[in-house]
């Protein structure tokens, strides 16, 4: 059963952060700003961490001596094969002697994710364990610390990280390891469809010699409203790509809905659809820009 966590005691915890991008810096900096323990930090370059370090992170050489510092280590970058190589590369998590909780805030393959936990708790007798935490809000709800976040894995292990994750947001337990890689394919299926939707119509607006901001702000307030319309209707209106959240990312995300759906045996017409319509998009040279360049990619096809 599903499970609202929610953080009514003050602790003192010392939690380790590797990959402060986009997503992740704004989420590190609101767990500083909690004030609820310590924050060690990682990451190929110390100047991007400079943000973290000046609100009070502490940096540290390898991911190894951030596992020797921390019970507690978020990992926020692109997709497993990164994760892979902080977790057993050289220097790597698994190396170290210590007991720790690695939380994957990253979206990954849910089976890709089950194959690596257990891995590592081989690797290291049993200390370390993971749970997914994928998360869904962009770096406007990174920064304003209300993303969504949905957790998978064993209890004890989520109840240990249930503060950390509080900090940025909503944290939802939907079951064990994978739920939450699970439940971010389903979100990231209602997005793409969404977001190549309002792409569409506004084409069709233009076209049609709409006033393009008025109608996307009537749509706000019927039906067709969304938080994917809220975040992206003014990029759509004065073409603004600018990343936010990556385009190709989505077509990843699509690819692991695909999986789970041949795993149980569902039918996905949509998805089919999407999927094509995104790698066409990848193909096209847009994959780097934000995902409401759904709209520039619909501009340029031809009508078969």
């Amino acid at each position: 059963m599903s499970q609202m966590l929610n953080d009514s005691v003050r602790v003192e915890l010392s939690v380790g952060f590797i990959g402060l991008g986009k997503m992740g810096l704004p989420m590190a900096l609101n767990y500083l700003k909690a004030d609820i323990g310590d924050l060690r930090v990682t990451g190929r370059s110390r100047d991007r961490a400079a943000d973290a370090l000046e609100a009070g992170a502490i940096w540290i050489a390898t991911p190894r001596q951030l596992a020797d510092a921390c019970s507690i280590i978020i990992i926020m970058v692109p997709d497993l094969p990164q994760v892979e190589e902080l977790l057993f590369g050289p220097d790597a998590v698994s190396s170290s002697s210590s007991s720790v909780t690695v939380v994957v805030c990253s979206s990954v393959s849910p089976v890709g994710i089950r194959e690596i936990a257990e891995r590592l708790t081989t690797a290291t007798s049993g200390r370390m364990t993971i749970v997914d935490a994928p998360v869904s809000g962009g770096t406007e709800g990174a920064v304003s610390g209300t993303l969504s976040i949905m957790v998978g894995g064993d209890p004890h292990s989520v109840e240990a990280v249930r503060p950390v994750l509080a900090t940025f947001g909503t944290p939802v337990h939907l079951g064990p390891l994978g739920s939450g890689d699970i439940a971010k394919a389903c979100n990231q299926l209602i997005v793409a469809a969404t977001i190549s939707a309002i792409g569409e119509a506004s084409v069709i607006a233009e076209r049609s010699g709409l006033d393009l901001a008025a109608l996307l702000s009537l749509l706000e307030g019927g039906y067709a409203g969304s938080r994917v319309l809220e975040a992206k209707k003014q990029r759509i209106i004065d073409g603004d790509y600018a990343p936010t959240g990556i385009a190709r990312y989505m077509g990843k995300d699509l690819g692991f809905a695909a999986a789970a759906a041949a795993a149980t045996d569902t039918a996905t017409p949509l998805l089919d659809v999407l999927r094509k319509s995104f790698d066409g998009l990848v193909s096209a040279g847009l994959g780097d820009l934000d995902l409401a360049v759904v709209h520039r990619y619909i501009q340029s096809l031809p009508r078969d």
